[in-house]
């Protein structure tokens, strides 16, 4: 019995599970066309006393114009560093018809070094966009080298929680029975 694909999916698990969506989004993505997720990444130190970085991106998600056969895999830009990494998210992630023929692009501007700890650069994020009334930026936490599978994370709740509206948007535009 091969137990490889289990501690790939249990890796897999762990890293998931190591990042923190700190500040959450609530709109849906646009069944047509691109969507723009805005976030903050705080990524803490790997060591003890190290230094925690802030970086703002973007990760825009486009939807086919012509509906393709179901075979059709996600296609990821700019997420992982690591081969191994991308191997198994797209292992996993392929499995569900909510990420089928989606464009996942992520841009990324300059981090920034910070001397705060993880916990107080986030509440400054939160303040910061706080006082700009702003809604659409979230605010994500992982360890430094999980920055993609932080931003991956954020983009896939975002995507699992917009199908249904979006499948019920295609039925009642008669794309679906």
């Amino acid at each position: 019995m091969d137990f490889q694909e289990f501690d790939q999916e249990r890796h897999f698990r762990e890293m998931w599970e190591s990042i923190c969506i700190e500040r959450r989004v609530h709109y849906s993505l646009f069944t047509f066309g691109e969507s723009l997720l805005p976030y903050f990444l705080v990524c803490g130190a790997s060591k003890a006393g190290g230094i925690v970085s802030v970086t703002r991106g973007e990760v825009r998600i486009t939807r086919p114009s012509i509906i393709t056969p179901g075979n059709a895999r996600p296609e990821f830009r700019n997420f992982f560093e690591n081969q191994e990494d991308e191997g198994i998210v797209e292992f996993l992630l392929t499995r569900t018809a909510a990420f089928s023929h989606l464009t996942l692009d992520n841009r990324t501007g300059p981090t920034r070094i910070v001397s705060d700890s993880v916990e107080e650069a986030v509440s400054k994020l939160n303040r910061q966009l706080d006082d700009q009334e702003e809604d659409q930026v979230a605010v994500l936490c992982s360890p430094p080298d999980l920055a993609g599978i932080a931003v991956l994370r954020y983009v896939s709740e975002r995507v699992w929680e917009s199908a249904p509206g979006n499948v019920q948007e295609l039925r009642e535009r008669g794309l679906l029975p």
